[in-house]
């Protein structure tokens, strides 16, 4: 079984679209059983908080299935846990490589190796993220 966590800031917007879209694009190929799916905040100004409404409102929309969740930070021990660890952008990379003293084991990865997936925090276009996140969990699954 392959443990992936998508991690952004805050864990409101761009990680838990990307772990739905992950979920959803996994159970569409029946694979869901292979994979454990998760995501988390590199920051905690946001722990404790539901999904923002843009991104459940984006979700409905592509019918993409979730649940309800909270805002959680990533941990150390997590880093050993995971897989996989995919950042949303260079921020969110920079803050997981000093958590887990400079990546030792090789787990983290950029969502997107061309650029940054869009914040909605401060675009407010939750319609390029989920084309950011969609495209970035599909190439992910092709590698996997």
């Amino acid at each position: 079984m392959k443990k992936i966590v998508f991690v952004c800031l805050g864990n409101i917007c761009r990680s838990p679209m990307a772990e739905f879209v992950m979920k959803d694009l996994v159970k569409g190929i029946g694979r869901e059983k292979d994979f454990e799916i998760a995501s988390r905040a590199t920051s905690d100004e946001e722990e404790g908080n539901g999904i923002h409404y843009g991104t459940r409102t984006k979700l409905d929309e592509m019918g993409i299935p979730y649940e309800r969740r909270y805002a959680t930070v990533m941990t150390r021990a997590e880093y050993d846990y995971y897989d996989i660890i995919v950042g949303m952008d260079q921020n969110n990379i920079r803050a997981l490589m000093r958590l887990s003293g400079g990546d030792p084991k090789g787990k983290i990865r950029p969502m997107l190796k061309d650029k940054s997936v869009a914040d909605p925090w401060w675009t407010g276009n939750f319609d390029q993220t989920y084309d950011d996140v969609l495209r970035g969990c599909v190439e992910l699954l092709k590698e996997l």
